[in-house]
């Protein structure tokens, strides 16, 4: 089966053509080397995926017919991602956490000059 295919079929992308895409970007790796996305892929072999800044590791366990439901996906792989991985994510979202809310609108006059002295004070 196609690696692009197996992909949308363990559910990993949503719609086949991301699956692609997502290939030919370098996100998806099977064995540590770059492939295409008309590449085959066996059981047994080991797939890096890069999506939504983790790197997945997988590895190959059945090829399915067709795209599966989301509490069979195990069947087909098995996921050897390391918790690491998961818990670097939610650093990089505390890192990004800012002292205004989302919707309050656009800073005011005393938050423009604030963020003007943050920035001169670095360079």
């Amino acid at each position: 089966m196609r690696i692009d295919k197996y992909l949308w079929c363990t559910r990993y992308y949503k719609t086949r053509s991301i699956a692609t895409e997502a290939c030919k970007k370098g996100h998806v790796k099977l064995n540590n080397v770059n492939i295409k996305p008309s590449k085959d892929v066996f059981s047994g072999e080991e797939l890096t995926i890069r999506k939504n800044q983790i790197n997945y590791q997988i590895i190959v366990l059945d090829i399915p017919k067709n795209r599966v439901g989301a509490k069979l996906v195990d069947l087909y792989r098995k996921d050897i991602t390391p918790k690491e991985a998961f818990e670097n994510q939610d650093l990089l979202k505390f890192s990004k956490d800012y002292y205004r809310k989302k919707g309050t609108g656009r800073p005011t006059k005393k938050d423009r000059r604030d963020i003007e002295d943050y920035t001169d004070e670095e360079s």
